[in-house]
């Protein structure tokens, strides 16, 4: 579905289908996705900008249109998801790419994700790390425990590693965000929007936050003031915060 959003050709005929039911719903999920997709490609760009020489894209999906081997092409990537054709459809992208690979395990058990033996083999966790959250935590529950997950990860991290995070959120269209999680909940991917404040507790785990702080995904340091638009209607938080 996220594909299909962002305007990829990486989707099936039931991606589409359940896309363009959320689509009636809230036409502004096409907007999400690719402000989403903006926002990770800055927080790329940034990281690189800082020093930051490889990356672990978390609940990544797909590694298609703008994904972070495609912006950061030197440096090495290792994207996770849980979902087996969307991996396995990643690993064949991502044939003959020594530099980067497609990890199937649950983000919300760091341990089986950072012993990985390919993210062991490609990431060096002495060493500065890049690490993106970028519209997967609203599928977490707060029973599963999302700010613990991204401390045990922040645990793993060496000084002067980032972490890029993105989350939805209904603070401005709360009656046809709640449609859209009624959508979801069909899926295998519930659905769980946040408030800025709760998005800013996910975080509370790393030193310092790169300015402009919480804002929405269109407002993080966008290349031209054009590109911001309406940022509400973006539907989602982004943030960006260092290990000093």
């Amino acid at each position: 579905m996220y594909d299909y959003y962002l305007g990829g050709s990486h989707n099936f005929a039931v991606d589409r289908q359940r896309a363009a039911e959320v689509l009636v719903v809230l036409p502004q999920a096409r907007v999400f996705a690719r402000q989403n997709r903006a926002f990770l490609r800055r927080a790329v760009r940034y990281f690189v900008a800082q020093g930051i020489q490889q990356f672990l894209d978390l609940g990544a999906g797909l590694p298609t249109v703008g994904a972070a081997h495609e912006v950061a092409v030197e440096c090495r990537v290792v994207y996770v998801d849980d979902e087996p054709t969307a991996v396995a459809h990643g690993q064949l992208l991502l044939a003959g790419n020594p530099l980067a690979a497609c990890v199937q395990a649950d983000i919300t058990r760091p341990d089986e994700v950072l012993d990985h033996p390919d993210t062991q083999r490609i990431l060096d966790f002495d060493q500065p790390l890049g690490v993106l959250l970028c519209a997967v935590l609203h599928f977490v529950p707060d029973e599963r425990g999302p700010a613990g997950v991204v401390r045990a990860y922040r645990e793993a991290l060496a000084p002067g590693s980032m972490l890029a995070l993105s989350h939805a959120t209904a603070t401005d269209y709360p009656d046809l965000l709640a449609e859209v999680v009624d959508t979801y909940r069909v899926t295998q991917n519930q659905a769980y929007p946040r408030t800025r404040a709760e998005v800013t507790g996910l975080v509370a785990s790393f030193e310092q936050l790169v300015w402009p702080g919480v804002v929405y995904t269109p407002e993080w340091r966008p290349e031209h003031v054009a590109d911001i638009g309406d940022p509400t209607e973006s539907l989602a938080y982004a943030v960006v915060a260092t290990c000093p």
